[in-house]
This record gives structure tokens, C-alpha cells and sequence, in this order.
């Protein structure tokens, strides 16, 4: 029987406790016997604002995840040198085992802007895990044909987002208990963060 492996896509800037809880809520409700997360390299959807460098967000995703058995993180598209994209991320993971794609319900409800987004069910289970302010309702606007192949993971509330912890670190009031410590020290030594002259998105 093949493995069962979440996919975890994200820009991680910076990866919090939120996208942790996340990742293991829905690696237990689905019997996943493995998440792997992947930052993003150069996130397409994100051009409007400034991304942290890529090594910067899979040093710190690296340090979030380290010591859980369960979690692995992948450069799949940090080493792609070009925009990155959901569907060929997924062909690239193909053949390593039953896939499961997690993302949070946010990004879900503007899933017909990605890159060839109806043939994502052909590749993977599409799982998403509910947000804070964030309405279930929405994804009657979604095709019937990402509906289908649909999982939804309810998360207990945790209203915690990385605009919110760029903020802090950008005020210098602290984000202690917001990320992991390895990850706050990491982001307290690079600076970063500190140099922004408006708030991200």
C-alpha cells in the first residue's frame, strides 16, 4: 500500500505555530503518514510585495519543523528558478505516493486563479483547513469538479497569520509564543523584517 503524503505549499513568511497546528491537524484526521512542506520560490500570486528570500523563509521552515518525525521540508521550488506553481509541484512529487494537498481555505477561494487549476484533482486529494474569518459558504463558488475532490479540515481556532508576526517584528513588539523559538531567534538575528517601510500583505 502506498504511503499517504500531505503536500504543504506556502510562502512561510514567516512560518508560524498556526501553519504547525495546521499541518498535524490534518496529518491525523487523514492517517497521512507524512507532511512535507514547501516553500515557495518565487510566489506568482505575490508580486505586489516584497517576499523574504527563499533561503531565509526554508531556513526558518527547516528550524519549525525539526525534530518532528512526521514533517520534512522539500526545495522543490525554492531550486525551481522560476514562478511557482501548485501543478508542477504536484507532477513532481507524482509516483512518491498517495498525494494530499493542504491549504488554507483563504487561498482555497482563489483557486481559479492558479496555474491550470482543474487538473489538480487528477493529481492530488485537495485539503483544506478552515481560517479565521473565513466562511465555508464560499466554496459553493468553486467548480463542482475542485469541490469533488475536496477535503475539508476544521482547525481549532488560532488566529495567528504572518502578516500580523511581520508586523511585530517590524514594531519591535516581539513575537514570543508566535513561532517557534529556533524561528523567532532566527528572524531576531537576520533582522528581518525590521526594515519595512509599509505593511505586507
Amino acid at each position: 500500500m502506498s504511503e499517504k503524503i500531505g503536500i504543504m505549499g506556502g510562502t512561510f513568511d514567516p512560518i508560524h505555530y498556526g501553519h504547525l497546528l495546521a499541518a498535524e491537524e490534518c496529518r491525523r484526521r487523514l492517517a497521512l503518514d507524512w507532511v512535507v512542506f514547501v516553500p515557495t520560490g518565487t510566489p506568482p500570486h505575490k508580486k505586489n510585495r516584497l517576499v523574504t528570500p527563499p533561503e531565509d523563509r526554508y531556513a526558518m521552515t527547516l528550524l519549525a519543523t525539526a525534530g518532528v518525525r512526521e514533517f520534512s521540508v522539500s526545495r522543490a521550488e525554492i531550486d525551481r528558478n522560476r514562478p511557482s506553481h501548485t501543478v508542477d509541484t504536484l507532477r513532481e512529487f507524482l509516483g512518491e505516493g498517495q498525494l494530499f494537498f493542504i491549504t488554507g481555505l483563504d487561498a482555497l477561494l482563489g483557486i481559479d486563479a492558479w496555474k491550470d487549476y482543474l487538473l489538480l484533482p487528477n493529481l492530488c486529494t485537495l485539503v483544506t483547513a478552515t481560517r479565521p474569518g473565513y466562511s465555508l459558504a464560499g466554496l459553493d463558488a468553486i467548480p463542482s469538479a475542485i469541490r469533488g475532490s475536496l477535503e475539508v479540515v476544521e482547525i481549532p481556532q488560532f488566529a495567528i497569520s504572518s502578516t500580523e508576526i511581520r508586523a511585530r517584528a517590524r514594531e519591535g513588539r516581539g513575537i514570543r509564543f508566535l513561532v517557534p523559538h529556533l524561528v523567532e531567534n532566527y528572524i531576531e538575528y537576520h533582522g528581518l523584517y525590521k526594515n519595512l517601510e509599509v505593511p505586507r500583505t
